[in-house]
Protein backbone atom coordinates (compact mmCIF):
# COMPACT_ATOMS: atom_id res chain seq x y z
CA UNK A 1 0.00 0.00 0.00
CA UNK A 2 1.08 3.66 -1.00
CA UNK A 3 1.11 6.40 1.84
CA UNK A 4 -1.61 8.07 0.62
CA UNK A 5 -3.77 4.46 1.28
CA UNK A 6 -2.48 3.84 4.03
CA UNK A 7 -3.32 7.07 5.90
CA UNK A 8 -6.66 7.08 4.52
CA UNK A 9 -7.06 3.81 6.27
CA UNK A 10 -5.96 4.83 9.59
CA UNK A 11 -7.46 8.61 8.88
CA UNK A 12 -4.53 9.88 9.53
CA UNK A 13 -2.28 12.92 7.98
CA UNK A 14 0.54 11.15 5.62
CA UNK A 15 3.16 13.76 7.65
CA UNK A 16 2.17 11.58 10.79
CA UNK A 17 3.33 8.28 8.87
CA UNK A 18 6.40 10.05 8.13
CA UNK A 19 6.83 11.33 11.59
CA UNK A 20 6.31 7.68 12.94
CA UNK A 21 9.30 6.53 10.45
CA UNK A 22 11.62 9.33 11.26
CA UNK A 23 11.29 8.81 15.38
CA UNK A 24 11.59 4.96 14.45
CA UNK A 25 7.99 3.86 15.48
CA UNK A 26 7.73 1.94 12.56
CA UNK A 27 10.59 0.97 9.81
CA UNK A 28 11.36 2.90 6.98
CA UNK A 29 8.66 1.09 4.65
CA UNK A 30 10.41 -0.18 1.14
CA UNK A 31 10.41 1.53 -2.29
CA UNK A 32 8.65 0.95 -5.17
CA UNK A 33 10.83 1.78 -8.23
CA UNK A 34 9.34 5.51 -8.86
CA UNK A 35 10.62 5.81 -4.93
CA UNK A 36 6.90 5.54 -3.30
CA UNK A 37 6.84 4.30 -0.13
CA UNK A 38 5.09 0.77 -0.30
CA UNK A 39 3.44 -0.65 3.16
CA UNK A 40 3.76 -4.39 3.56
CA UNK A 41 1.02 -6.10 5.36
CA UNK A 42 3.39 -6.56 8.62
CA UNK A 43 3.54 -2.50 8.60
CA UNK A 44 0.01 -2.25 8.51
CA UNK A 45 -0.50 -4.51 11.63
CA UNK A 46 2.00 -2.57 13.29
CA UNK A 47 0.05 0.64 12.39
CA UNK A 48 -3.18 -0.83 13.36
CA UNK A 49 -1.25 -1.77 17.15
CA UNK A 50 0.38 2.27 17.52
CA UNK A 51 -3.64 3.42 16.83
CA UNK A 52 -5.03 0.79 19.65
CA UNK A 53 -2.75 1.67 21.56
CA UNK A 54 -2.41 5.61 21.08
CA UNK A 55 -6.38 5.35 21.42
CA UNK A 56 -5.96 3.57 24.68
CA UNK A 57 -4.09 6.80 26.02
CA UNK A 58 -0.80 4.98 25.93
CA UNK A 59 2.08 7.89 24.81
CA UNK A 60 4.28 7.51 21.75
CA UNK A 61 7.53 6.78 23.76
CA UNK A 62 5.21 4.01 25.80
CA UNK A 63 4.04 2.44 22.27
CA UNK A 64 7.88 2.51 21.05
CA UNK A 65 8.94 0.46 24.26
CA UNK A 66 6.16 -2.06 23.39
CA UNK A 67 7.29 -1.86 19.95
CA UNK A 68 10.44 -2.86 21.04
CA UNK A 69 9.89 -5.59 23.37
CA UNK A 70 8.13 -7.74 20.44
CA UNK A 71 11.15 -7.27 18.62
CA UNK A 72 13.20 -8.50 21.58
CA UNK A 73 14.99 -5.30 22.95
CA UNK A 74 14.76 -3.05 25.11
CA UNK A 75 11.96 -4.03 27.83
CA UNK A 76 11.07 -7.43 29.53
CA UNK A 77 7.83 -8.50 29.90
CA UNK A 78 7.86 -7.72 33.55
CA UNK A 79 8.96 -4.21 32.74
CA UNK A 80 5.99 -3.87 30.26
CA UNK A 81 3.27 -5.37 33.01
CA UNK A 82 4.60 -2.41 35.32
CA UNK A 83 4.03 -0.18 32.58
CA UNK A 84 0.72 -0.94 31.51
CA UNK A 85 -0.59 -1.25 35.45
CA UNK A 86 0.47 2.27 35.56
CA UNK A 87 -1.16 3.25 32.63
CA UNK A 88 -4.34 1.40 34.15
CA UNK A 89 -3.75 3.11 37.44
CA UNK A 90 -4.16 6.76 35.55
CA UNK A 91 -6.81 5.67 33.66
CA UNK A 92 -8.65 4.68 36.65
CA UNK A 93 -7.63 8.39 38.13
CA UNK A 94 -8.94 9.80 35.33
CA UNK A 95 -12.28 8.57 35.55
CA UNK A 96 -12.65 9.27 39.24
CA UNK A 97 -11.74 12.54 38.46
CA UNK A 98 -14.56 12.59 36.06
CA UNK A 99 -17.09 10.71 37.86
CA UNK A 100 -16.04 13.76 40.35
CA UNK A 101 -17.03 16.18 37.87
CA UNK A 102 -20.32 14.46 36.61
CA UNK A 103 -21.60 14.53 40.40
CA UNK A 104 -20.77 18.63 40.81
CA UNK A 105 -22.26 19.27 37.39
CA UNK A 106 -25.50 17.20 37.40
CA UNK A 107 -27.54 19.17 39.67
CA UNK A 108 -26.70 22.46 37.60
CA UNK A 109 -28.10 20.61 34.54
CA UNK A 110 -31.12 19.48 36.61
CA UNK A 111 -31.30 23.49 37.58
CA UNK A 112 -31.16 24.36 33.89
CA UNK A 113 -34.09 21.81 32.98
CA UNK A 114 -36.33 22.77 36.28
CA UNK A 115 -35.74 26.79 34.82
CA UNK A 116 -36.53 25.79 31.18
CA UNK A 117 -39.50 23.92 31.95
CA UNK A 118 -40.98 26.73 34.31
CA UNK A 119 -40.07 29.10 31.18
CA UNK A 120 -38.01 30.90 33.44
CA UNK A 121 -36.07 31.92 30.85
CA UNK A 122 -33.62 35.30 30.98
CA UNK A 123 -31.14 37.05 29.31
CA UNK A 124 -28.54 35.63 32.19
CA UNK A 125 -28.62 32.79 33.29
CA UNK A 126 -28.88 32.57 37.11
CA UNK A 127 -27.92 29.01 38.11
CA UNK A 128 -25.13 29.66 39.62
CA UNK A 129 -26.16 32.04 41.92
CA UNK A 130 -26.64 30.44 45.23
CA UNK A 131 -29.75 29.47 46.20
CA UNK A 132 -32.08 31.57 48.37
Amino acid sequence: MRVSEVARQFDLNAQTLYFYERIGLIPSPSRNASGYRIFAEQDIERLSLIERAKALGLTLDEIKEILQLQEGQGLTCGEVHQRLLKKLQQIETTIAQLQKLREELLPLVQRCETAISQQQIATDCGIFQPDE
